[in-house]
């Protein structure tokens, strides 16, 4: 796979390729802001620019878990558009993702690309759809689903709804409070995102955080 050709792959589709050429690619497009993602011989590339929708949903949501866990103190570390991957098979690279509990120290400090065949998958994984909800909801989902995640979430941007799945036994089905964060109801988080709409976030956090703590 020439850069030429690499340059020409259309984006937000999958496309058959070894894991040679995907690496190729990665290589191809270091100096691009793009979002890669690798499946049993097809990759994927995201290189839609990320819009203020996106952006705001997604920096709420992390603020949101962590001060959860904070009140109810739960053990997390949070990664932010980290790599995972299992060499020659898959590479997913998610909005957000957590390591919860037990597994919460599990990647030490100094790790790059997490891998996977060294360190177990992280509990919770997120995307934030604006352009690729309907690949988040079904290739993406299959791929967590295989990638042995407890939790799988997808926020709608445009519906401002949150999309919840726990998975066992490589399959999802749909919840509405969270299991890895024992208390967090989904619906509260959607009426954070539908707050965001009309406030800013420093008020839709004093919000958050009233609401944590009224449920203790």
């Amino acid at each position: 796979m020439s850069r030429l050709s690499t340059m020409q792959l259309p984006a937000e589709t999958w496309i058959p390729a070894s894991w040679d050429e995907y690496l190729q690619m990665l290589d191809d497009l270091v100096d691009e802001k793009a979002k890669t993602y690798y499946n049993k011989g097809h990759l994927r590339i995201e290189m839609s620019p990320i819009g203020n929708d996106h952006a705001s949903d997604h920096s709420i949501l992390i603020y949101a878990i962590n001060l959860f866990a904070a009140i109810k103190e739960i053990d997390l570390n949070g990664k932010d558009n980290c790599t995972y991957r299992r060499v020659g098979v898959r590479e997913v690279q998610p909005d957000v993702s957590f390591y919860i509990g037990e597994t919460a120290d599990s990647v030490p400090w100094g790790t790059g690309i997490v891998d996977l065949d060294q360190y177990p998958p992280p509990n919770l994984v997120i995307e934030v759809a604006n352009t690729s909800l309907e690949d988040d909801k079904g290739n993406k989902r299959l791929l967590y689903e295989e990638l042995g995640v407890d939790e799988y979430w997808i926020v709608d941007v445009s519906n401002v709804e949150l999309l919840a799945f726990t998975i066992e036994n490589q399959g999802s089905r749909r919840i509405r409070q969270s299991q890895v964060l024992p208390g967090l109801e989904i619906s509260l988080l959607e009426q954070a995102f539908q707050r965001t709409r009309i406030m800013n976030h420093g008020k839709v956090s004093a919000w958050l955080l009233t609401q944590f703590r009224n449920r203790e």
